[in-house]
């Protein structure tokens, strides 16, 4: 049976070859929580083994975090280092360099920090990584998102092990749903990607209009634009290489049309967004917007969210993942949306990705927006899927289709 040591090596090699297929020449910049050191080497061996220029990491600190809500002056919540952001746009912006993100925070890191103060700040930063996010967003360089086990994270999903054994809890349960337990995790990629690639291709061609979603606390119908596009699993960047935006990724998604949502929809897992827990989220859609919406759990800090600009309150991306995924069948809530959202559909609130809309490359921003593709600083993610969950394809002629039945596909 292979150590903890050789598991996090395949780890960090699936990374650098499955998720970010690293080139020769390529630099890589690396953001990552402190705790995370030891992947981070090996992640970085690794990509100078296969050619890499140069490996940059930044490190964050959640202590150093903590403390600018417990010591700044409260008017200093609207800054953000737009300096650093800025530098990360130049570097990715000709696709010479690769994008890996690790998290692994404490999900409820600022939960007892003032809600006006932690609004403010994710404004500030979200304004200021824009020029980020819209390269990624667009795919303009190869990039990915993986997880690793923090002792702050392993606590809020295993409360009741002590700190040792939930770190190998979690370190385990990563490794069995990222398929880096597999003899050869590369190879259980590429299968993994043949099989969500003849979805994707199914869905491109039913060219559906619509989704009709039914369940408990959710009646609403999803319009798509018109020129969508499914994608999932493994994705070309604008640079031609080839990669896997997340590890792990049970999802295929699309774009919703800004204008064509309409009815109720309430969270099946709870969401940790910004260091504070949302749980229990109910909304009511009308012509594409949030004209309702409340939360059980951190009502304040969703509130702030979907009130951060107009794209806030309406859709930009669908996404379909069956209820038997391997996520989903760990039993575990994760409570953090890499790994939650790949264990049920879910919606996500702002920013569309350029990808999932045809012809973007050549479209002005006002010919995006008519097209029906939302524009936010903020891109979020929430799980409305269970085994309780019903999908219809809508046609353009209205005629429908069983696409889901009680949260698996009906074909």
């Amino acid at each position: 049976m292979p150590t903890h040591e050789q598991l996090l090596d395949k780890y960090a090699e699936l990374t650098v070859k499955s998720g970010l297929n690293v080139r020769a020449g390529q630099q890589v910049l690396i953001t990552a929580p402190i705790e995370a050191v030891n992947l981070v080497r090996r992640i970085t061996h690794h990509a100078y083994a296969v050619g890499a220029s140069l490996v940059t990491t930044l490190y964050g600190d959640e202590q150093a975090t903590l403390m600018r809500y417990k010591y700044a002056n409260d008017a200093t919540f609207d800054a953000a280092p737009a300096w650093l952001f800025n530098g990360m746009a130049e570097a990715f912006k000709d696709g010479n360099c690769a994008r890996l993100a690790i998290i692994g925070e404490d999900p409820a890191l600022l939960s007892e920090q003032d809600v006006n103060k932690v609004a403010r700040a994710n404004k500030a930063r979200s304004a200021a990584y824009k020029p980020v996010v819209g390269l990624i967003t667009s795919f303009a360089t190869n990039w990915c998102v993986i997880a690793a086990a923090t002792p702050a994270h392993a606590k809020s999903v295993f409360p009741d092990a002590a700190p040792g054994e939930a770190m190998e809890k979690l370190w385990e349960a990563i490794f069995k749903c990222t398929r880096a337990d597999q003899p050869d995790p590369v190879a259980a990629w590429a299968a993994h990607n043949k099989a969500l690639h003849a979805r994707v291709k199914m869905l491109n061609d039913k060219r559906f209009a619509a989704l009709k979603y039914k369940g408990p606390g959710t009646d609403f119908t999803l319009g798509l634009v018109d020129d969508h596009v499914w994608a999932g699993g493994a994705s070309e960047a604008r640079n031609g290489i080839i990669c896997n935006p997340n590890i792990p990724s049970e999802e295929v998604f699309t774009m919703p049309h800004r204008e064509r949502v309409d009815g109720i929809v309430r969270s099946t897992k709870p969401l940790s967004y910004q260091g504070t827990f949302i749980d229990g989220i109910a909304v009511r859609f009308e012509k594409g917007r949030i004209v309702e919406g409340r939360a059980d759990k951190g009502n304040d800090v969703f509130r702030k969210m979907i009130e951060t600009d107009d794209g806030a309150a309406r859709l930009g991306e669908v996404a379909l993942v069956p209820h038997s995924s391997p996520i989903s069948a760990s039993g575990i809530v994760f409570n953090e949306t890499l790994y939650d959202e790949n264990a049920a559909s879910h919606i996500a609130v702002g920013q569309a990705y350029s990808q999932n809309l045809k012809g973007t490359s050549s479209m002005t921003a006002e010919q995006k927006l008519a097209a029906g593709m939302n524009t936010s600083l903020v891109h979020v993610d929430w799980m409305i899927g269970s085994g309780e969950l019903d999908i219809d394809g809508v046609h353009k002629d209205g005629k429908t289709e069983p696409l889901m039945r009680k949260g698996e596909w009906a074909n």
